[in-house]
């Protein structure tokens, strides 16, 4: 059997959630094909030669704008994923109802290969491509952080916008993702694991979808595999684990894995991997370095957080997990998506899964377009209004509020609590839309009723403007 290409793969998954919805034809393909995909060569002087990089920004859908989406540095990188993640941020956009088209961008590059300095240089240059092209711009197009890039590489294009542009007020709106300390904002970096354990805990609390996988309780306990402990796969973890109780049975990376049937410890087990690069002698755990057989073990919940197609048509049979939550970008090929439904396992697809990143995204770019943090304008207010109920309760009773309770009241709401909050309540919404699409239109998997909410959504957008 030939192997399906990641965008193959992500078109054929649209072309199963159309069976499903009323979308018309012609329609259906204008939502399925990219707009426009900019291919660019650029050369940077470095170590006394002109090198000469290869990047990519496609625009998928601009049914809204700005567009969205992230830019990953990555040898493997290449025109047709960047095509089908652009596509992906369409969808995921449209799920969490964020006002977004999708875009993604990439550029073929390994970055431990250059210094931080030399980084900078080509960052700059593939900005400056970029920008000349409206490919960057905080009406039209805005990047994010991906695979192989962070707050640093945005802070660099944010730099860089704001030098050609530099009458823009907006500048700082151009990419999110940035330093707090750069226009950034609080909860950002967490984003997308945190988003990861939002939607596992609104799963848990579904009994129905529970009583399918005959699991039962909260998540305090479930043994939990984590492949990929970078970025979403380590924030994912920690909060699995300090939060609701999980446990953290396996951890799975590229040079080898830990395996700990009591738990491991996420804090202490990052440190290490970020000492030594390697799990080798870890003592959270029992070393593994031969992985495949690890990520077909039997957990509750299998969290793939790396690159696409890990899950593929040889392990899809042999995997004993029963939920599986893609918080990668396309973890679980077409094929291996198809005989894991077979096989009964739920999986809560990448689209509505890791979309916690792009949620926290939207209010960096509100934030940014406001000039103002959320909450400046009312805490004060709270504060007063607080005070009043604490004197109120105790003039009533006769007795002091305790120190503890009166601490939480006067310390008030911080912007990372309104950012989580705002997390959170997107992620439950997005979860219980593709639920009852589901179960309305009898759709058998997750994945389908997310695609067909998503379709339906870009349609009427598309009709708003008269297509």
């Amino acid at each position: 059997m030939t192997k399906l290409s990641m965008l193959e793969s992500t078109n054929r998954l649209i072309d199963k959630a159309l069976k499903y919805s009323d979308v018309s034809p012609d329609v259906a393909h204008r939502i399925k094909v990219p707009n426009a995909t900019y291919s660019i060569n650029f050369g940077v002087r470095l170590r006394n030669k002109i090198h000469t990089f290869t990047g990519w920004r496609c625009v998928h859908s601009e049914h809204m704008e700005p567009v969205k989406g992230g830019i990953r540095y990555d040898l493997d990188a290449n025109l047709e994923e960047v095509e089908a993640l652009a596509a992906l941020m369409t969808y995921k956009n449209a799920i969490i109802e964020v006002p977004y088209g999708g875009s993604k961008g990439g550029l073929k590059i390994d970055p431990s290969q250059w210094t931080e300095n030399e980084l900078e240089k080509i960052t700059r240059r593939f900005a400056q491509e970029l920008i000349k092209r409206d490919m960057i711009d905080p009406a039209r197009n805005v990047p994010a952080p991906d695979m192989g890039t962070g707050s640093r590489e945005m802070a660099w294009i944010a730099d860089e916008y704001r030098i050609m542009s530099p009458a823009d007020i907006n500048a700082k709106a151009c990419v999110t993702g940035k330093p707090v300390g750069k226009g950034g904002i609080a909860g950002r970096v967490e984003a997308t694991g945190r988003g990861v354990q939002f939607i596992i805990k609104e799963f848990f609390r579904n009994p129905d979808d529970l009583k399918k996988l005959k699991l039962k309780g909260t998540l305090k306990n479930k043994k939990i595999g984590i492949q990929g402990f970078g970025n979403v796969g380590y924030h994912a973890a920690k909060f699995l684990q300090e939060d609701d109780e999980a446990k953290i049975t396996a951890i799975i990376e590229f040079n080898g894995g830990l395996i700990n049937p009591k738990g491991i410890n996420v804090e202490k087990a990052k440190l290490f991997f970020s000492e030594h690069g390697t799990f080798k002698n870890c003592p959270e755990g029992k070393f593994q370095e031969k992985t495949d057989d690890m990520l077909i073990a039997e957990y509750d919940i299998l969290i793939p957080a790396a690159k696409e197609n890990v899950i593929d048509q040889k392990n899809a049979k042999k995997i004993k997990s029963k939920l599986i939550v893609e918080a990668a970008n396309g973890p679980i090929s077409f094929e291996a998506d198809e005989i894991l439904n077979k096989q009964g396992v739920i999986i809560i697809p990448d689209i509505i899964a890791n979309a916690g990143g792009v949620a926290v995204s939207y209010f960096e770019w509100v934030r940014n377009l406001r000039h103002i943090r959320f909450g400046r304008l009312e805490k004060r207010r709270n504060f007063t209004q607080l005070q009043s109920m604490i004197d109120a309760v105790e003039s009533m009773t006769g007795k002091s509020m305790p120190k503890a309770y009166k601490d939480k009241f006067n310390n008030g709401v911080e912007e990372i609590d309104l950012i989580r909050s705002g997390l959170d309540d997107m992620m439950r919404e997005a979860y219980q839309k593709v639920r009852a699409a589901m179960i309305e239109s009898k759709i058998p998997d997750l994945r389908t009723a997310a695609y067909k909410a998503a379709i339906d959504k870009i349609a009427i957008s598309y009709e708003t403007i008269g297509l």
